[in-house]
């Protein structure tokens, strides 16, 4: 029987903030994304594989739920203390949602590559640590 090691543990806190940085959750210095939403194949720095995470539907899920958390408020708030014509919440309301997501949505799927890389997950672990023979 061969003895197998358990892979050593990576720190959950510190890759999620890299990855919100937007930079590799290994090394914090190579980038993270070729362009808006890419990531890149292997870190420039490290040369860590990065091309293998599985973010799928979820940046876009808890980027629209934290966006709402902020536009939602904010329109119910104007809405009561001013009663402006609807034309004026939609020329407010509907730029700032597009900015923020367009701010927030790299950032997050940054902070899932960063949360499955420090997890092993989808390939971020060694063979034996995920399974595969």
């Amino acid at each position: 029987m061969s003895q197998t090691t358990a892979p050593e543990t990576r720190a959950l806190l510190p890759a999620l903030l890299k990855g919100l940085a937007q930079r590799c959750p290994n090394c914090g210095s190579g980038r993270l994304f070729a362009r808006y939403l890419e990531t890149v194949t292997q870190c420039e720095a490290c040369g860590e594989e990065l091309h293998h995470h599985r973010a799928d539907d979820a940046p876009p899920y808890f980027s629209v739920l934290i966006i709402g958390h902020i536009v939602i408020p904010g329109l119910l708030l104007v809405e009561q203390l001013w009663s402006p014509p609807t034309w004026v919440q939609l020329s407010i309301w509907l730029p700032l949602s597009c900015l923020l997501i367009w701010q927030v949505l790299p950032r997050v799927k940054g902070a899932l590559v960063g949360l499955q890389w420090a997890n092993r997950m989808h390939g971020f672990g060694d063979e034996q640590s995920a399974g595969i023979r």
